[in-house]
């Protein structure tokens, strides 16, 4: 099981706070370091000090870094026009020597897109771009260095694309799609993922979901991961007061992590037995490097091996 570290700085961080959790996150022996892609606050709270862009974010960590693999999850559709996405995402692979996981979604937060001025269509027409935009991000990545990529839609429409820049990895760099829908989200998935993530569910919900992806697989082979929040403590105590930051912190949801390193060990198993072979730790409190130690020293070696 790989742990990968996952944050949500539009609740509260500025970049120097991402580059010092990205760094640790490195030093420690995380696989990955990931962070939301939200232009404000969810929930109640003081907004400040305000979002910071992901992709310039990430193209920042890509030169501070050496090792760690870098993503969003997950790059809102509804941010970024298809072309210039794919644009950024290959300059960041390149920047990172081919170290970017593009995780991606349909957008859903419907009050950062009015506080920014960004449109927000109904979720029906949301996903139809976004089965547009896999198609443009695939097809621009994959098409060889010599030949031209075009596309019409109902939505975008390019005409012979250089495709250029190419991403390090080839053909592109590894797709992620995550979500609990029954229909579409499976079946964009079981076309364009590399790797499915259910966010922020119980066991039993999580199994569901893998589920019906599989089955929209048809055999294809995907990794399947899940994202918990996380708050472990070595006693009752420390745990209460992780737990007490969260709630300041993130929005309403299920899907949380709680206890002893021993009580979060096995509850990562029950993820592992339906097939989860990576889960995203969301740390709330990114002030507090003290978790990340405690996870990567009693958690991490101990779940290696599932």
């Amino acid at each position: 099981m790989d742990l990968r570290i996952f944050t949500e700085p539009q609740q509260g961080a500025t970049y120097d706070d991402l580059l010092r959790v990205a760094k640790a996150s490195e030093d420690l022996g995380f696989d990955a370091f990931f962070r939301s892609d939200h232009l404000q606050r969810i929930g109640p709270g003081d907004p400040g000090p305000g979002p910071t862009d992901s992709w310039v974010t990430l193209g920042a960590l890509a030169r501070e870094t050496s090792r760690i693999r870098l993503g969003t999850m997950m790059t809102s559709a509804t941010f970024r026009l298809p072309g210039p996405l794919a644009i950024a995402v290959a300059q960041v692979d390149a920047m990172s020597n081919g170290r970017v996981e593009f995780g991606v979604g349909a957008g859903w937060y419907e009050t950062e897109h009015r506080s920014y001025g960004v449109p927000f269509p109904d979720t029906r027409e949301r996903f139809d771009r976004f089965e547009e935009q896999l198609a443009v991000l695939d097809g621009l990545w994959r098409t060889p260095p010599d030949e031209t990529f075009s596309y019409d839609g109902k939505f975008y429409s390019l005409v012979d694309s250089p495709a250029l820049p190419k991403p390090v990895q080839s053909p592109r760099p590894p797709i992620i799609i995550g979500g609990s829908g029954k229909r579409r989200t499976p079946a964009l998935a079981a076309r364009y993922a590399d790797e499915f993530n259910v966010p922020f569910a119980t066991v039993e919900r999580t199994a569901e979901v893998f589920a019906g992806v599989r089955a929209a697989a048809a055999g294809r082979e995907l990794r399947y991961s899940a994202a918990q929040t996380v708050a472990i403590g070595r006693d009752d105590a420390e745990v209460a007061r992780r737990l007490a930051a969260i709630d300041e912190t993130s929005q309403p949801r299920g899907g949380r992590l709680s206890g002893t390193p021993a009580q979060v060990i096995d509850e990562i198993g029950r993820f592992a037995e339906l097939g989860a072979s990576r889960l995203y730790l969301q740390l709330l409190d990114l002030s507090d490097l003290d978790h990340l130690e405690l996870i990567a020293s009693q958690v991490a070696p101990q779940v290696a091996a599932l």
